[in-house]
């Protein structure tokens, strides 16, 4: 393909992303993909340059522009030489007329960054600003079960430590590590320091009977048992059975022997967790959010956020904290986490679940020295202050 061809599949991706973020619909990674499966001509260079071009145009434009080439003008502005390559060639996309409109270039919409927590606005906005839009590093976090840190730094001697974390080893952008064979053997995982730090913060004890409220995949559960030598029962649960169904094999890979998993059916959580009421030491509650701290991995969630959608990840929140509090022991620890840099998904619902519980406290010191910074009743991680994805912690003890 020539360098003008690769700019007009890129407007033609899009275009289709931008319409996929109004309507709710694929994500950026699975429309990718499905177009350059519709595009088998295209080289390895060819996807590669088209796909730079559609992350870059997504980073630089605040929200979802009205088109791919209003997005690609924008980047255009920015980027030497590409406004070039719009030179009415063959498969290229058409000349750019004179005062042509451009998408709006910007961090997110005003209305979006006014519901950021406190902590990210003040002096170091701009640094922040520019932190969660930069291209994300590829951590890993060494499989206790099976390896060590030490381990990963043989295998990837270009990386480095992730500071204060106890197992993390941080490549560049990108790094094909999963394809490496020790992934494979469950030496390691893929996981960005942030929620390494969340799975840390659980803590560790002797007869830890632990549910992980909103498990997924299973990245923080595989965590967990490997910070807890295997030792500690887990539960993991979800809705969601597509994504559940692929944490059985991967705790097979990571020899990780002593977690159940539970299909929740929505609505009927509460009663399909009957049997554990009040009977776990530790409860994990990764709530559905906004996604607005993964930015950088993800740059389109901020032109998908609606004030509708919103308020239903509000309701999820509430809904989870409640249903988790539910299922811990007396004296028994609750860890809500967020990845979301929002103010009323972070502090604001655990304080208002604090108001609502009386005896519930806050705990404070649970996070590495030097890592996050006080909001609330828990913490925020942010890109620019801890070189991670956003997350709002807090861990909450139960009374006795």
């Amino acid at each position: 393909m020539t360098p003008a061809a690769r700019v007009q599949a890129a407007i033609e991706i899009l275009d289709t992303i931008a319409a996929a973020a109004r309507e709710g619909g694929a994500p950026a990674d699975s429309i990718f993909a499905e177009a350059m499966r519709a595009r088998r001509y295209a080289g390895s260079k060819d996807r590669r340059a088209i796909r730079a071009l559609v992350y870059d145009a997504i980073r630089v434009v605040r929200s979802a522009p009205a088109s791919g080439r209003a997005a690609m003008l924008a980047l255009a502005d920015v980027q030497p030489g590409l406004a070039d390559l719009f030179d009415g060639s063959s498969y290229g996309p058409a000349a750019i007329a004179e005062d042509e409109p451009r998408a709006e270039a910007g961090l997110a919409a005003q209305a979006l960054i006014d519901l950021f927590d406190p902590l990210v606005d003040g002096d170091e906005a701009e640094a922040e600003a520019e932190a969660m839009l930069a291209r994300a590093p590829l951590d890993l976090r060494a499989n206790r079960i099976k390896a060590s840190r030490d381990d990963l730094a043989v295998l990837f001697p270009e990386g480095e430590t992730i500071a204060v974390t106890p197992d993390g080893w941080r490549l560049p952008p990108e790094t094909a590590a999963a394809q490496h064979p020790a992934y494979a053997e469950g030496r390691f995982e893929v996981q960005d320091a942030a929620s390494q730090y969340a799975s840390a913060a659980l803590g560790t004890a002797a007869d830890m009977r632990i549910v992980d409220l909103c498990a997924g995949a299973g990245g923080k559960t595989l965590a967990i048992a490997s910070l807890t030598a295997n030792d500690a029962e887990i539960l993991a649960c979800d809705t969601n059975r597509a994504r559940l169904q692929q944490l059985p094999l991967r705790a097979e890979r990571a020899g990780a022997t002593r977690i159940e998993t539970r299909l929740l059916n929505p609505g009927k959580e509460g009663e399909m967790l009957a049997d554990w009421q009040g009977k776990a030491t530790h409860v994990f509650v990764d709530a559905p959010c906004s996604g607005s701290g993964t930015w950088r991995r993800s740059p389109e969630l901020r032109w998908r956020l609606t004030p509708a959608r919103l308020e239903r990840h509000l309701a999820d929140q509430k809904k989870l904290i409640e249903l988790g509090s539910d299922l811990v022991a007396p004296g028994g620890k609750l860890l809500y986490a967020v990845c979301s840099i929002i103010e009323r998904e972070g502090r604001a619902q655990v304080d208002d679940f604090l108001k609502r519980h009386g005896g519930w406290t806050a705990d404070g010191g649970f996070l590495p020295a030097g890592v996050g910074r006080a909001a609330g009743g828990g913490y925020l991680l942010t890109p620019g202050h801890d070189g991670c994805d956003g997350f709002f912690l807090a861990r909450l003890t139960a009374p006795c």
